[in-house]
C-alpha cells in the first residue's frame, strides 16, 4: 500500500501538471484575445510580438509531456488517476494548437494594413467567446469539473454560427467588388482560426468530462452549417 508521503507526492506532481496547463492556457487565451487586437488597430508591431511568444506555449507544452511520461513511468496510476493524466498529456497538444491559430491571426495582420474592408463587426465578438471558452474550459479542468466542461460544449454552437454569418457577409463583399477578394479571405481566414479555437476548446471539454466521469459526452450539436467548410480547408 502507498504511504501518505507517496500519496502526497503524487498529488503534488499532479498540482503541478494542471498548474502548467493553465500557464499554456492562459497564453492562449492572451494570444487568441491580443491579435484580434492587434487585427482591429492594424499594430503590425503588436502582432510580431505575439508570434514570437508562441515559442513559450511550445515549451510548456514540451515540459507537460516531459512530467506526464514521468508520473506514468515512475507512480503507474491506475483508474481515474490514469485518466487525469493522460487527458493532460492530450490537452496540453490541443492548447499548443490553440495558440496556433491565435499566432495564424497575428500573422494575417500585416497583409490587412492597406486593405479597403475594416474587419467586420462580428470577428471580435466572434474571438471573445472563443477565448471565454478556453478559459472556461481550463477552468473545468483544474477544478476537475464535468458539469463545468459539458457546459463548455454547449457553447460550440454559438462559434459557429457567427462563422456562418461571417462567411456570408465577406462573400458579398467579394460579389460587390473583386477588389475586396483579398483582404475579405484573409479576414475569412482569420474567422476560420477562430471557428477552430471554439472547436479545439470543445474537445478539451469532452476529454475533461470523460476523465472525470468515464463517460463520453453525447455527439453535440453544432450551429447552422449553411457556410460550412470541410475541416481541410482555409489552413484547418
Amino acid at each position: 500500500m502507498a504511504s501518505g508521503h507517496t500519496v502526497k507526492a503524487f498529488d503534488d506532481e499532479l498540482d503541478e501538471l494542471r498548474a502548467t496547463i493553465a500557464e499554456m492556457g492562459g497564453l492562449a487565451e492572451a494570444a487568441i484575445r491580443e491579435s484580434m487586437d492587434a487585427l482591429v488597430a492594424r499594430d503590425d508591431a503588436a502582432a510580431a510580438a505575439i508570434v514570437e511568444r508562441d515559442a513559450r506555449i511550445d515549451a510548456l507544452e514540451t515540459e507537460v509531456e516531459r512530467m506526464a511520461v514521468q508520473i506514468i513511468a515512475l507512480r503507474a496510476p491506475m483508474a481515474d488517476d490514469l485518466r487525469d493524466v493522460i487527458a493532460a498529456l492530450k490537452i496540453a497538444g490541443v492548447v499548443e494548437r490553440i495558440g496556433d491559430y491565435a499566432k495564424n491571426i497575428a500573422k494575417r495582420v500585416p497583409s490587412l494594413e492597406d486593405s479597403r474592408i475594416r474587419p467586420i463587426s462580428l470577428l471580435p465578438e466572434m474571438a471573445r467567446i472563443a477565448g471565454e471558452m478556453v478559459h472556461n474550459v481550463l477552468d473545468a479542468f483544474a477544478a476537475r469539473d464535468a458539469d463545468k466542461a459539458a457546459a463548455v460544449v454547449d457553447r460550440d454552437a454559438a462559434v459557429d454560427d457567427f462563422y456562418n454569418s461571417i462567411f456570408r457577409a465577406l462573400l458579398t463583399h467579394m460579389m460587390e467588388n473583386p477588389h475586396n477578394i483579398t483582404p475579405a479571405t484573409h479576414l475569412l481566414f482569420v474567422a476560420r482560426n477562430l471557428e477552430r479555437i471554439g472547436d479545439h476548446a470543445t474537445n478539451v471539454a469532452e476529454m475533461v468530462y470523460f476523465a472525470r466521469t468515464g463517460i463520453h459526452l453525447a455527439e453535440r450539436v453544432r450551429g447552422a452549417d449553411a457556410a460550412r467548410i470541410a475541416p481541410g480547408d482555409l489552413g484547418a
